[in-house]
């Protein structure tokens, strides 16, 4: 009854997707780079650990949606079906709110029950986080994986004078 589920979502999400790069993203532009050029970069770098990202899964980059999977690399969110509602769940606790997210948030809940615990525990993880949602993350392909993600990682203390 899972696989049934899961391949409508699959279907709800297929339809979907283009019209949200269409109508969310519409400004947003497509990366520079394909993923064999991210191979290119330095061992350590977040654009190295992107393009092995594309080459163990089997992906390519979809044009406009390239920082949702550098979401993934920083929060260690698995790519199958539960985990992808789980990232949405985490971006609403990291301050990300659209109508897409909203939908696939109710879908997902409503489709897939089961997984409540995840969903809440990714939530509370994405509260905990630096604000990401809204950064840029092909200007840090350079950076150093490890420093990227341990900065996100850590919520932003706040100073008291």
């Amino acid at each position: 009854m899972k696989k049934l589920r899961v391949k409508f979502l699959l279907f709800v999400y297929d339809k979907t997707q283009k019209l949200y790069r269409k109508y969310f993203k519409k400004k947003k532009r497509q990366w520079q780079f394909n993923e064999k050029q991210l191979l290119e970069f330095e061992k350590d770098s977040l654009g190295r650990k992107l393009g092995e990202f594309y080459k163990k899964h089997g992906f390519t980059m979809i044009p406009k949606m390239e920082n949702h999977d550098v979401h993934h690399l920083i929060t260690g969110c698995g790519t199958n079906f539960e985990d992808e509602i789980a990232m949405q769940f985490l971006l609403l606790g990291n301050g990300k709110l659209n109508a897409h997210l909203l939908a696939a948030i109710i879908l997902g809940s409503i489709i897939l029950p089961e997984y409540y615990n995840i969903y809440r525990n990714a939530y509370q993880k994405g509260q905990s986080m630096r604000a990401f949602h809204h950064v840029d993350f092909e200007e840090l392909l350079w950076q150093n994986f490890e420093n990227v993600k341990d900065f996100f990682r850590q919520k932003e203390t706040q100073v008291l004078f």
